[in-house]
């Protein structure tokens, strides 16, 4: 949870907020199948349904005020993952901070699967 302190008073926005926006705009990139997420029985990877999206989105906090986000995705097969891993950093980074005010310093990307 990160606070802003404005003149008229103070926002809190949650982690759900972030990990929702940065989702959403990862899952708009070219080649981006959708979030993942690791099975507690067996560990393997595993496509997240529309809802449970947040599930791939892992948010951190930083002291000085700006937050940095970690993906897990699952990609076509046949893209080039380079590119398509730098558009979502770039729409990441830019979704989050224009929906919230708040820099976002540094998006990871992990691509745990590939669909075929």
């Amino acid at each position: 949870m990160i606070k802003i302190q404005n003149p008229k008073g103070t926002i809190t926005i949650t982690s759900d907020v972030f990990s929702n926006i940065a989702g959403d705009a990862a899952m708009r990139c070219f080649g981006v199948k959708g979030m993942a997420g690791q099975s507690k029985e067996n560990g393997i990877y595993q496509l997240l349904r529309r809802e449970s999206m947040s599930k791939g989105v892992s948010v951190t906090y930083n002291d000085d005020g700006s937050a940095s986000i970690a993906l897990h995705i699952v990609v076509e097969h046949g893209i080039n993952i380079t590119a398509t891993c730098r558009s979502i950093k770039s729409e990441v980074k830019y979704k989050v901070t224009e929906a919230t005010g708040v820099p976002v310093s540094n998006v990871e990307v992990y691509v745990d699967t590939m669909t075929i």
